[in-house]
């Protein structure tokens, strides 16, 4: 299964004390496909596999049955990225035998500043 987040409403690249930041699909602990803050959008894609309706990859971090991915925020400098916040987009609820899931998120929370904690889809699309 192929899943597609797509993010919308990013913050901007300066927030609070934080500068330079970028947002990034955490797989196993490093940030990839990094997207500057101040970008119109952004999307990342991962395969997932489903077991008995739990889902397992790559990008597929907690326990079963309270299995999400994570966005990181961070900071770059030169080549470093310094991880200041995550969003856990929460996969619980979704099918698991669909061959596409697209979920739409707003990456910016009410304050400004880039959204974390646990997060839910704006809207959720299941298909190709």
């Amino acid at each position: 299964m192929r899943l597609v987040i797509r993010g919308h409403r990013l913050p901007g690249r300066t927030c609070g004390p934080h500068a330079n930041i970028h947002v990034g699909l955490q797989v196993r602990q490093d940030p990839v496909d990094l997207v500057p803050a101040d970008a119109v959008s952004a999307q990342w894609v991962t395969n997932l596999r489903t077991d008995n309706g739990d889902f397992h990859g790559p990008a597929v971090h907690g326990r079963r049955g309270e299995r999400f991915v994570y966005l990181t925020w961070g900071t770059v400098e030169a080549d470093s990225f310094t991880m200041f916040r995550r969003a856990k987009v929460m996969l619980d609820g979704l099918p698991g035998d669909a061959e596409q899931i697209t979920l739409d998120l707003d990456l910016t929370d009410e304050s400004g500043m880039p959204r974390c904690a646990r997060v839910q889809p704006t809207t959720i699309t299941v298909g190709p």
